[in-house]
């Protein structure tokens, strides 16, 4: 993680820190971030799915994600041996984000709605009206957390405990615990609410 930072810092991108993650921006456009997982690290191109990627080398985390492409590493001398390349696609990165041109993605619209969802709309009213004033992405991630649970019983227990966040007009992602100074993002300040026993009060 440390060499990739140093790495990414050589790139002439100014860092910042969103999602609870290190993210490098170019004229305060998101260009990629850095990613800490259990078993490797990552970057993660924001608009990768519009790099050209020559060394086929970008992953595409799930089927569900549509912009975002990870360059994953497993050690400190994959990282080395790829140094060069990293600055390139960061490069391209970046002329992609000047140049301003877009991908065209799924709409909110196309995606699949839950029946256990349109039930829990006909019973809720305002938790419809809630729900649709969301913004889209935040009403994407809500469709794809409740439509990947495979079970109707699973999918109606994740809107029953999301409920009263969506009423409130939080994201799925959304920090809710009133102390973060990054809202909606989390900055980890809720850990502040921890009891003696450890778990979240």
């Amino acid at each position: 993680l440390t060499l990739l930072r140093s790495l990414i810092l050589t790139c002439g991108l100014t860092e910042d820190f969103k999602w609870r993650h290190p993210c490098y921006t170019h004229q305060n456009k998101n260009i990629v971030l850095i990613h800490g997982f259990k078993e490797y690290c990552a970057l993660l191109f924001l608009k990768g799915a519009l790099l050209t990627d020559p060394e086929h080398i970008l992953i595409r985390q799930t089927e569900n994600v549509q912009l975002g492409r990870q360059l994953r590493f497993m050690n400190i001398s994959e990282i080395q041996a790829l140094q060069d390349t990293i600055k390139k696609y960061v490069q391209e990165a970046i002329e992609i984000e000047q140049s301003g041109v877009q991908v065209a993605t799924k709409k909110t619209s196309e995606f699949e709605v839950p029946l256990e969802l349109l039930e829990k709309f006909e019973l809720h009213p305002e938790f419809e009206r809630a729900f649709k004033k969301l913004s889209e992405g935040r009403q994407r991630g809500y469709l794809l957390h409740f439509g990947q649970a495979k079970q109707a019983s699973t999918r109606t227990a994740r809107i029953e405990k999301n409920l009263h966040r969506i009423l409130d007009g939080y994201g799925f992602n959304d920090c809710t615990c009133g102390l973060s100074q990054r809202k909606p993002n989390c900055d980890g300040s809720h850990k502040q609410l921890e009891n003696n026993s450890g778990k979240p009060a």
